[in-house]
């Protein structure tokens, strides 16, 4: 009964507010005043703080009158007004994290994108108005009152804070522009090399280890075969899905970022890390990406790079000779069993060893297979004479 009264009472202070501030019909004005209303206790009623503050009312119609003003704000810029200030206001925002890839890129490309970004933006707003207010799932704004509630809950909506890891939070707008900036085509093709170093103007070193040369090499180039682009969307899922399955969810929220080319600084900034913990955080998803290359989903990774047994690692004629005469003869018998099929416990049984010990020693053998590949990519077999 205390919180019908209590809704009654936002409820006709909101409508009368709005009467008087408006020239929206009687039933505009109501129907608005009370989604406001149902949206503060909505919100009073699920948070825990506001529940623990023994003053719900207050926060309630402190709420409710919030929202009231910002949609008010809208209504008196009115309609051709209005939803630049708004286009204006979100654009700030995501302004720094969608960036053309194009060395060349301009001012007013950027601004495209930005534009691309809102339209779809705009979109899933309106659904979640939708769904939220339950209203018809065709509804549209028709009044002048009703377009300013739409856009003033678009702002309240991009702004809404996401938890992530570790307490850390991120603004939902902001989210949304990294994923689209990632699923541009060729320039925001996932760059594992940086991601995984963080190479570039911010960093103080430079990681060249073979075996993320060759999955860089792979990850930036342009591919045109759907096939060959959902195998590397699968490897990103897959590396994401590893970190987190063996507890290193800060691994996977560092490779997020870093596939969406943020500065170092930056990262530091939205992780909450010091340079000293981001650099002991980098070390440990190298070791962790070159488990995942070369040892837990190594035929996966070998077939999207097109380097798997049937070709041979990917060494040329002379450099899988090369590569096979400096194979012990344990790891020629491990790899000539790897070539029939046999799982990991078969290989390890007929080896006399544990499946962990077949596991290494293949670790070992495709180590080896990268190195020569990389280093026949690289020109530094080739003769001095060149």
């Amino acid at each position: 009964m205390g919180e019908i009264c209590q809704s009654d009472r936002i409820f006709q202070r909101l409508s009368g507010e709005l009467k008087q501030a408006t020239q929206a019909s009687e039933q505009n004005c109501q129907d608005i005043a009370w989604r406001l209303t149902e949206e503060a206790i909505r919100i009073c009623t699920e948070s825990q703080r506001i529940q623990a503050s023994g003053d719900v009312e207050t926060w309630a119609m402190t709420l409710a009158q919030h929202r009231l003003q910002q949609c008010l704000h809208y209504y008196q810029l009115r309609s051709k007004q209005a939803p630049l200030e708004l286009h204006s206001t979100l654009s700030a925002i995501v302004y720094r994290y969608i960036t053309p890839r194009q060395a060349q890129s301009s001012y007013h490309a950027r601004l495209e994108l930005i534009r691309d970004f809102l339209q779809g933006f705009y979109v899933e707003s309106l659904n979640a108005f939708r769904k939220e207010n339950q209203v018809s799932v065709d509804y549209r704004p028709q009044t002048l009152l009703e377009l300013a509630e739409y856009l003033a809950f678009t702002e309240r909506y991009g702004k809404r804070r996401i938890p992530l890891a570790r307490g850390r939070s991120q603004q939902l707008i902001i989210l949304r522009s990294q994923t689209f900036s990632q699923q541009q085509p060729r320039e925001a093709f996932v760059d594992l090399e940086q991601a995984a170093e963080g190479s570039g103007p911010d960093c103080d070193q430079t990681w060249n280890d073979s075996s993320v040369q060759e999955v860089r090499a792979a990850m930036v180039a342009e591919s045109n075969e759907p096939e060959l682009e959902s195998l590397r969307q699968t490897v990103v899922e897959e590396l994401i899905k590893y970190l987190e399955e063996h507890n290193q969810k800060d691994c996977a929220d560092y490779f997020t970022l870093r596939m969406q080319d943020l500065p170092t600084r930056e990262i530091e900034a939205i992780l909450g890390l010091t340079p000293r913990q981001r650099d002991y955080l980098q070390q440990r998803f190298k070791y962790h990406l070159l488990r995942f290359a070369l040892g837990h989903r190594w035929e996966l990774v070998h077939q999207w790079l097109e380097v798997d047994l049937d070709r041979n690692l990917g060494l040329l004629p002379q450099e899988w000779d090369d590569f096979q005469n400096q194979l012990s003869q344990d790891q020629k018998d491990l790899l000539r069993l790897k070539q029939k099929g046999l799982s990991d416990h078969a290989i390890a049984e007929k080896l006399g060893c544990k499946a962990t010990q077949a596991q290494k020693r293949w670790f070992k053998v495709l180590e080896l297979a990268w190195e020569l590949r990389n280093r026949s990519v690289s020109g530094a077999s080739a003769s001095t004479d060149e």
